[in-house]
């Protein structure tokens, strides 16, 4: 028999189940998958609702990101490390990314900008251990007051041990957190009750945290529950060769992260040819494209090694940069902060590139890339070329064209295209700093650098269709920095800063060790500069040696004087 508490709270449950799924929730409609002209997602691991919502604004909607996955808002256990975040102890949105109003107002302000929310949801588990939570609740394991007690959970009370075995993975504890019961139809409810709490907030989309750990037909019942059955929805569920659990179980209920895509790339673009790569894709066994979500790495991947990470200077760049150009799934950029410690929380606030926030989402030759997704939607790979080795370019139809050299030497070549003839901005290089005439036969020649990659699409033209330098300063400079470093320019000229530090330019760390940026600077203009290291303290330290001196325009490449 139920016992007098169980019911009431079962009644409780219910009650907000009906309220949230009711026409007075008004929920946000959504697709089952990612639309078309807007399917990237920046994903903006562990910041802050108020950050995220400030960046949608000036960052994400500009740049023509149609999603936001921000980290798990839930209240969860004490804890200065990451993945503190993932162990919740309620369902309230009270843990340390913010409250329930910013919560709400980041919603709405990405929406304003035309973003897309995606929550990272936490259901297959409660937290380990007991205590009391960032939002004040007291809880034990198996003990969640107000929504699960102990015959909420499974009844295998060990950790997973044979991934070989569905019951094991499914059924037993994740790293020892209390594994809830989600064969349960008052488990499945009290989760729907929170999933809908958030549709009625805004949010758009979810990313089921660990679904390779919860029954595909159980995912599919809680979603069943939801007042807006097609939100987005996509799910972690990570491949493993001879493992019971398989991620094309999941696709019936939403998209599925593809991991096989992520170490792909970090083997084909670290120790292998890019030249493999022009069949990359469902043909490589992966899952349909529709039906996937691609990546380079994440914040589980990238302190594993199983794929690249912003530790790898220009191939993490460039991997990025063809992710954005090929037509495979739904790409999802992310961004995270610098780390030696595995287990270190995100640091402090602060403005992208300081303070160890490395801001991948926002990099130039990465953001910029996202606007030539969306300009090329729904054409296919045309006049691929490569080298044999490490060399490639392919079109996007008549919309856009790539070129992606990780070779140790700069390419010089007439690529054959079938853009119509004019001229095209490189959106590798902000402002149309570089351009490039097609003509009538397609063709452009252009030098590629080693390490660096040129991207034209009809969405972007204009210039002289000239080499780079015509209209910009290029700066270049090859500087080894350690962690919390960055590295600046600045120089006698307004547009460097007028020498002073706190209005230097910073320089994107995309080709590490090779720093770089572009700064408008008129024809015929001479000018001074230096570079300078910021720590993640602000403290500053100068080159060496005299003044650089240059006249726009000019391409420089030059080492830090140390």
């Amino acid at each position: 028999m139920v016992p007098a508490k169980r019911r009431a709270l079962s009644a409780i449950t219910a009650l907000l189940t009906t309220l949230l799924v009711s026409p007075l929730s008004s929920p946000v409609p959504a697709t089952a998958t990612p639309p078309g002209s807007k399917d990237v997602t920046a994903t903006l691991f562990q910041w802050s609702f108020d950050r995220v919502a400030t960046e949608c604004t000036t960052v994400l909607g500009p740049k023509g990101y149609g999603f936001v996955e921000v980290s798990p808002a839930t209240e969860h256990i004490q804890g200065s490390q990451w993945w503190t975040s993932y162990q919740p102890v309620s369902y309230r949105i009270a843990g340390r990314l913010g409250t329930e109003s910013q919560f709400r107002t980041m919603v709405s302000t990405c929406h304003a900008a035309g973003v897309k929310v995606i929550a990272d949801a936490v259901v297959n588990h409660m937290a380990a251990g007991s205590g009391t939570g960032t939002g004040g609740t007291n809880y034990s394991k198996y003990s969640y007051p107000g929504y699960y007690a102990d015959q909420d959970f499974h009844s295998c009370r060990t950790s997973i041990s044979d991934y070989r075995n569905r019951d094991n993975v499914q059924n037993c504890e994740l790293v020892g957190l209390s594994d809830l019961n989600t064969g349960s139809d008052y488990v499945r409810s009290t989760i729907a009750a929170y999933l809908n709490n958030l549709v009625s907030m805004g949010v758009d989309g979810f990313r089921v945290d660990a679904a390779k750990h919860i029954a595909a037909a159980d995912l599919s019942a809680i979603k069943s529950k939801l007042g807006n059955t097609g939100v987005f929805w996509v799910q972690e569920v990570i491949y493993g060769a001879g493992e019971a659990v398989q991620p094309g179980e999941y696709t019936g209920t939403g998209d599925v992260d593809e991991f096989r895509y992520a170490t792909d790339v970090k083997r084909v673009f670290g120790s292998e040819k890019l030249s493999y790569l022009s069949n990359f894709g469902q043909s490589w066994g992966y899952l349909p494209g529709n039906q996937a979500r691609s990546f380079v790495d994440n914040w589980d991947t990238e302190r594993n090694g199983s794929t690249l990470s912003y530790k790898d200077g220009s191939t993490y760049t460039l991997a990025n940069v063809f992710m954005l150009a090929w037509p495979y799934g739904a790409p999802q950029v992310y961004s995270g902060y610098e780390f030696s410690d595995n287990d270190a929380g995100a640091p402090a606030a602060a403005a992208c590139y300081s303070n160890g926030w490395k801001c991948q989402h926002k990099w130039p030759q990465i953001a910029n890339m996202v606007g030539f997704r969306n300009a090329v939607a729904g054409t296919a790979v045309t006049n691929w070329w490569d080298n044999g080795n490490n060399a490639i370019a392919f079109g996007r139809g008549a919309k856009g064209f790539v070129a992606i050299n990780k070779e140790t030497t700069a390419l010089t070549r007439a690529f054959q295209t079938s853009l119509p003839a004019g001229n095209y901005c490189d959106v590798q290089r902000d402002g149309c700093a570089v351009s490039y005439a097609v003509g009538s036969n397609g063709q452009f020649t252009a030098t590629v650098g080693a390490g660096d990659a040129i991207a034209l699409h009809v969405g972007a033209t204009g210039g002289g269709g000239t080499d780079p330098g015509t209209s910009a300063a290029a700066f270049a400079v090859n500087a080894t920095t350690s962690l919390g470093q960055n590295v600046f320019v600045v120089g006698d000229n307004p547009a460097l800063g007028s020498w002073n530090p706190a209005s230097a330019i910073p320089l994107s760390s995309a080709t590490y060790p090779v720093w770089r940026a572009s700064v408008p600077l008129p024809s015929g203009t001479a000018f001074q500069y230096k570079y300078i290291r910021k720590e993640s303290n602000g403290s500053v330290t100068w080159e060496s040696g005299a003044n650089r001196t240059a006249t726009a325009p000019t391409t420089l490449n030059d080492t830090w004087r140390p």
